[in-house]
């Protein structure tokens, strides 16, 4: 028995075990830390105090263009009105908005944070959350609604993200199985992403459903506001073109 088991050992060597769930320590860390922060808000907080928090961290465009509509004391001032382009992606409606974004994260963020390392990965979403609610402002001005949830920083990491997938030996780069580099492959430029069929193919379906959604309905479980169609948008262009800047792959030789 014993040397019938050291044979099948040579013939079958053993590989290496995969962890169960198989994500970068910066992904794991913003679902848990996005996940607490709800958690502390809608179970620990009084309604005055989850209020404020909504007022002093979530995205109001009113409060930029005219604050002295409404008579309303704005919870930090002229440093609240710079930190809220970033600290409404930390909070959301509820827990199927938290969920759904979590989900998206793991999926379009694990292949950026694994490209970028965890400094990159996070100043980039980031940035994106900032030009979700730039974008928001500008064509959405007057509107008192807060903006809330990371979907703008994640639309920054799917655009991304899909600049190097698509690319040959990337993970939806066609030609079979991807190689184990498949997250460092060089990127595509963006008139070969424009010329990519896969590329156009699946970003087309990512507008769609955000403006059928944004536009015409709201997801079950999502009932306190309607899907910032506009924020995803500005995340996903931001995320397009300031991805060379923050890439540390080498550039493709011309």
């Amino acid at each position: 028995m014993a040397v019938y088991l050291e044979a099948m050992s040579e013939r079958f060597p053993r590989t290496t075990r995969e962890p169960v769930f198989n994500l970068p320590p910066v992904i794991i860390a913003s679902v848990v830390l996005l996940g607490v922060i709800h958690a502390i808000r809608v179970w620990l907080l009084t309604p005055d105090q989850e209020g404020w928090v909504i007022a002093a961290f979530s995205f109001v465009p009113v409060r930029i263009t005219f604050p002295a509509a409404y008579d309303f004391d704005w919870p930090g001032g002229i440093a609240g009105d710079v930190w809220t382009f970033f600290t409404y992606a930390f909070l959301h409606a509820d827990w199927m908005h938290f969920g759904i974004n979590a989900l998206w994260l793991a999926a379009f963020g694990t292949p950026l944070a694994r490209r970028f390392g965890p400094q990159r990965f996070i100043g980039f979403s980031l940035l994106g959350a900032a030009g979700g609610a730039a974008a928001h402002l500008a064509l959405d001005p007057h509107s008192m609604a807060p903006l809330v949830g990371a979907s703008a920083a994640i639309a920054a990491q799917m655009a991304a993200a899909a600049r190097f997938a698509f690319s040959p030996g990337g993970r939806l780069g066609g030609g079979g199985a991807f190689s184990a580099d498949a997250d460092h492959r060089p990127a595509l430029t963006i008139p070969e992403m424009i010329r990519n069929s896969r590329v156009l193919m699946f970003l087309g379906v990512w507008f769609v459903f955000n403006l059928l959604f944004g536009l015409l309905f709201t997801p079950p479980g999502i009932q306190s506001s309607q899907i910032a169609w506009d924020a995803h948008l500005g995340g996903f262009i931001v995320g397009l073109l300031f991805f060379p800047i923050f890439d540390p792959v080498a550039r493709r030789a011309t």
